[in-house]
């Protein structure tokens, strides 16, 4: 069963940076891709970024491009999303999914109902 933990989450004020953690356990796929997902009050949960563990892509949202960094440290199976020039719309419950992609042509690197196993989520909140 593939758990994943996030951390680093905190409170941050606006133009400051937070680094995220998501710790994986349990992978049994060579190929796999995992997402960052966040969901402020009231609003809809929605893809922030994703990295596919096959080719090293990755994949941004239009309003964290060029201020977020994704990036994995393989030894450790931890994925880590580097967020720097928060604003206060990044506050947010920040989630991390897993979605096995051996055998998958194409999916949405961004799409919530790609995904598999979530873990429990981290709160970002930026002040300004």
């Amino acid at each position: 069963e593939v758990q994943l933990v996030e951390s680093g989450g905190g409170l941050v004020q606006a133009g400051g940076s937070l680094r995220l953690s998501c710790a994986a356990s349990g992978l049994t796929f060579d190929d796999y891709a995992i997402g960052w997902f966040r969901q402020a009050p009231g609003k809809e949960r929605e893809g922030v970024s994703a990295i596919d563990s096959s080719d090293g892509s990755t994949y941004y949202a239009a309003s964290v491009k060029g201020r977020f960094t994704i990036a994995t440290d393989n030894a450790k199976n931890t994925v880590y999303l580097q967020m720097d020039s928060l604003k206060a719309e990044d506050t947010a419950v920040y989630y991390c999914a897993y979605k096995v992609t051996s055998g998958v042509n194409w999916y949405v690197p961004l799409a919530e109902y790609e995904y598999d196993s979530w873990g429990q989520g981290t709160q970002v909140t930026v002040s300004s």
